[in-house]
């Protein structure tokens, strides 16, 4: 299991940085769906990133183009387009 001084470190190296109110597109491979998903996102004061207990990179992003009430939603090991 991690430590929290090795968990503290892999955040700081591995979260990317993000602007409040930026724009960006995000793509991940959904375990759930089977497939690589892209998605145009927008990272606001509610959303965060993290490294997750099994050591996945984390992010959580307001999804521009959802239609249900919830629009934040999880992408686990992440690539950021522009």
């Amino acid at each position: 299991m991690w430590d929290i001084t090795e968990r503290t470190q892999m955040i700081k190296k591995d979260t990317q940085p993000f602007n409040i109110d930026m724009y960006f597109t995000v793509r991940f491979y959904a375990k759930k769906y089977g497939k690589t998903i892209t998605r145009r996102a927008k990272y606001d004061e509610n959303c965060r990133t993290w490294i997750s207990k099994k050591g996945d990179q984390c992010l959580c992003y307001y999804d521009v183009d959802a239609d249900t009430g919830n629009k934040y939603r999880t992408a686990v090991n992440y690539e950021v387009l522009a």
